[in-house]
């Protein structure tokens, strides 16, 4: 019986709070055909170079990890690839020295400058690794470093009170050493590898190269690129560099020709045809 009056109550409270309709504002028509050069000029084609004056500016970090047994010529490739000795022993080692009962990361940083291009470079070497009886879990501190440095660089990124440019200890690249045995990987090359590519961009590189005939060397290539592929281990250039079919074409012939890659290293330097260049004397020739 008292539904009519609280119903009534009810519309009378709901016409108080439903506004009028409004008029909606008329839409403008489209210009027809808006002509892109009555704007003027705006300058996008420099951000290039802004972004390119700023990088020189404040230069760049690169962060190399060399990994591998010793003896393999990790310093030594170091030294070739940056032209100088960034490595860690090249920086007061002694021959006396032992070889660590655990895997040790050892970085060491230099600044190095090109053609007005500054880059701070730090080599991340891993003494121990893989020379011990007992090679079990010895990726373990390197996954561990690795890690560390990306929660590292998380962890300002995400600051309220951001740095300016934040110091990045991130690991750009691994470049992991395969004896030249002409066989197969060993297990702790293959262990190693499918912990570590998860985390890092690996570079798979075959050490002393000029210890092999040129036919041996690309069998061996050939191996161990199947041996990859078996394993389900990812190297750099992954999939997802592919970016368009030209990065796709380039990467491929990188996948498939020249990976893994095979590296001499040298610091020594010799006269070929009035140049100076690094390389290995040998009685058959200088190899470059």
């Amino acid at each position: 019986p008292h539904a009519g009056p609280v119903d009534s109550k009810n519309e009378a409270a709901m016409s108080e709070l439903v506004p009028e309709p409004r008029q909606k504002p008329v839409v403008p028509m489209k210009p027809m055909g808006i002509n892109t050069n009555l704007l003027g000029y705006i300058g996008i084609d420099t951000i290039i170079e802004q972004m390119r004056k700023k990088t020189m500016k404040t230069g760049f970090d690169f962060n190399i990890m060399v990994v591998g047994q010793s003896g393999l010529g990790k310093s030594t490739l170091v030294n070739t690839l940056f032209k100088s000795q960034v490595s860690r022993k090249s920086s007061g080692w002694n021959r006396e020295e032992k070889i660590p009962k655990t895997v040790e990361i050892k970085a060491i940083g230099h600044v190095i400058e090109e053609g007005g291009v500054k880059m701070k470079l730090t080599v991340i070497d891993t003494p121990g690794f893989g020379d011990q009886i007992n090679n079990e879990n010895c990726w373990e501190p390197i996954e561990k470093y690795i890690n560390e440095q990306y929660e590292k660089f998380l962890k300002e990124e995400v600051n309220i009170a951001r740095k300016k440019r934040i110091p990045d200890t991130r690991v750009h690249c691994c470049l992991y050493f395969i004896s030249p045995t002409g066989h197969s990987l060993r297990p702790l090359d293959l262990e190693f590898m499918k912990h570590l590519s998860k985390v890092v961009n690996i570079i798979p590189v075959i050490a002393k190269a000029d210890t092999m005939t040129l036919e041996e060397k690309t069998e061996f290539k050939q191996r161990v690129r199947k041996e990859l592929e078996v394993n389900g281990i990812e190297f750099y250039p992954q999939k997802e560099f592919d970016e368009d079919l030209e990065d796709k074409t380039e990467n491929d012939k990188i996948r498939q020709e020249s990976m893994p890659f095979a590296v001499v290293g040298s610091d020594k330097e010799y006269q070929v045809n009035g140049k100076r260049v690094l390389g290995r004397k040998t009685p058959w020739g200088i190899i470059e």
